[in-house]
């Protein structure tokens, strides 16, 4: 399945189009044929093969061409010609906070500054602060930003949301095409952490050394670094390592506790094992003075033999959920199941790639009792933000679409509101009426100072119409830390205020993250919405990874508020 892998070079199509000085049309076609496939979940080589591509939202003739071209031999021409104009390099610029395409371009044009190297050189010598739309402060925070790049660099990992497919993807492969009995992903992946390393496979099977022929076939191979009977490496195409166990079926689940760590969890078992007698490993449990095996078929067992509850996975980070256990104090995790409604998404009204009505059928199709329709005010331009007249266009299909499902669905209507630079937001307050619901965030201005934000983010979450605050922090993991959060007084003024911060299941935000989401339940009280932040129909599955971090915070079903039923959530709503 090569979706990942085309839609990266999608991406980079449009990052050199727009270095380039492309029509922004054309730009937007190639953002949205990425997301489009990025998110597809029918492998784009098959659609191929079938003539189909044209059938994908937003993909034209033209792209069409493109793609087979892409899979045939392995180039865009279109993306060849861009590489000729403007230095691939520059795409590392643009990701750069405070650069982006015009900002690496005139760096390009006027410096001849094609690499970081050269950039962070030409900030230290003072040499971009004389140039238009820079300045002193903004050559500092370039500085800055070079410095966390540097860091993500050494750091080689990658987003949940590129290692979870992918693990999903060689598991359903290897269930198709081998003769495994039981397969397990475990390690970070299976805790949910919003960054991966590698890829631990446990599976069990009566023909090893035919599993591990078929794993190296798996059509994302990039590499192998070691193949032997019952245990083999490979290397994707995203560089990431796989290893594929086959076990003994008596030490299946001793094997999966093992290999799903954390480090410091299992540290912490082992020294409760000893203390009781026993040893614990891979292959199972065990007596000392016996070397009696006493378990290990089972996951079960393990903890089973400490006097222990099962402990769920996204727990296991030695942040005290063994001594919880201990005391049979572990809470209810949420489940994805609990979820009734998604609260956070985006539609061809502003810069989605499906219609509200197509967005509405997922969500049917999703089980969900309702959902809010969320799309960008007119502040944010660059993603087509609406006017209130455009909202209200909207408000009216809405109210059909309603009238047309009402029995299956609720479609609540919202807004996602900008945090302008002085803390106002799109509308005056009380135009903001017209709205079921409203979420802010702050989208620009990032770089002002800590007090700067809090003013601004207070402001907003003393408007009544404003009940949530979108992705608090305004991370996006790989490209930048965030805008400067004052985090104790964000909590504090949440709790004075009631308002409800979110948990971005996208799985580039993640924020607020598992940390700062279980000290807000633990110390302020606070309760959290899951939602998606989707720009696709496809983008609405990505709740799974927000119940990840929600989770790992130990939070339960009472602490999410869309986990309440329809007539709860208006009531919700309505509360002044």
């Amino acid at each position: 399945m090569r979706n990942k892998e085309v839609s990266q070079k999608f991406y980079e199509l449009a990052s050199l189009a727009e270095l380039a000085g492309e029509n922004p049309f054309k730009v937007n076609a190639y953002v949205k044929a990425a997301r489009a496939i990025e998110y597809l979940p029918t492998p784009i080589e098959d659609l191929a093969r079938e003539n189909r591509l044209t059938e994908i939202k937003g993909i034209g003739s033209g792209i069409a061409k493109k793609i087979v071209q892409y899979l045939e031999t392995g180039k865009i021409e279109k993306l060849e010609e861009f590489k000729k104009k403007v230095p691939p390099s520059l795409l590392e610029m643009e990701k750069i906070s405070g650069i982006g395409p015009k900002g690496a371009y005139a760096l390009y044009k006027h410096l001849g500054i094609t690499t970081v190297e050269e950039l962070k050189e030409a900030a230290l010598n003072g040499k971009i602060r004389s140039l238009p739309g820079f300045g002193a402060k903004k050559e500092e925070n370039i500085l800055k930003a070079i410095q966390g790049l540097r860091k993500k660099k050494v750091e080689k990992r990658v987003s949940i949301g590129i290692g979870l497919p992918l693990a999903e993807a060689i598991v359903e492969f290897l269930k198709k095409n081998s003769p495994i009995e039981k397969i397990q992903v475990c390690g970070s992946i299976r805790r949910m952490k919003e960054k991966i390393g590698d890829i631990d496979i446990l599976a069990t099977s009566e023909k090893p050394e035919e599993v591990m022929a078929r794993f190296i076939e798996v059509p994302m191979i990039k590499d192998i670094v070691v193949k032997g009977e019952t245990k083999t490496s490979i290397l994707t195409n995203e560089g990431l390592q796989v290893d594929l166990r086959v076990v003994e079926p008596s030490s299946f689940g001793a094997a999966i506790q093992y290999f799903t760590g954390s480090k410091q969890h299992n540290i912490k078992l082992r020294e409760l094992a000893i203390k009781s007698g026993y040893k614990i490993n891979e292959y199972g449990v065990f007596e000392v003075k016996t070397e009696r095996k006493i378990g290990g078929e089972k996951e079960e067992d393990v903890y089973n033999a400490l006097g222990l509850p099962w402990i769920p996975p996204e727990m296991r980070e030695d942040r005290g959920e063994v001594e919880a256990a201990m005391t049979n104090d572990l809470p209810n995790l949420v489940e994805l199941f609990d979820i009734k409604g998604d609260i956070h998404m985006h539609t061809t009204y502003s810069d989605g790639a499906n219609t509200l009505e197509e967005m509405v059928k997922r969500a049917m199709e999703l089980g969900y009792e309702y959902i809010v329709v969320s799309d960008h005010a007119k502040a944010l331009g660059v993603a087509s933000g609406l006017t209130l007249d455009e909202y209200k266009r909207q408000k009216r299909e809405i109210d059909e679409l309603n009238e047309k499902f009402g029995d299956k669905i609720r479609i609540f209507f919202g807004a996602e509101l900008n945090i302008l630079s002085d803390g106002r937001v799109d509308f005056p307050e009380e135009e903001l009426e017209i709205f079921d619901i409203c979420l802010a965030g702050i989208h620009t201005a990032l770089t002002q100072p800590m007090k700067k934000i809090m003013e601004r983010l207070k402001k907003a979450m003393r408007i009544k119409k404003i009940k949530i605050i979108a992705h608090p922090t305004g991370r996006v993991i790989g490209e930048r830390e965030g805008y400067e959060v004052d985090l104790e007084e964000l909590l504090e003024e949440a709790k004075n205020t009631g308002t409800i911060l979110e948990i971005n299941a996208n799985p580039k935000r993640l924020d607020l993250n598992d940390m700062n989401a279980m000290h807000a339940k633990k110390t302020y009280g606070l309760k959290f919405v899951i939602g998606t932040d989707a720009h696709s129909r496809e983008g609405l599955d990505d709740m799974k990874y927000g119940i990840g971090v929600a989770r790992r915070a130990w939070l339960t079903r009472a602490d999410i508020i869309n986990t309440l039923p329809l007539k709860e959530f208006e009531k919700f709503i309505r509360e002044e």
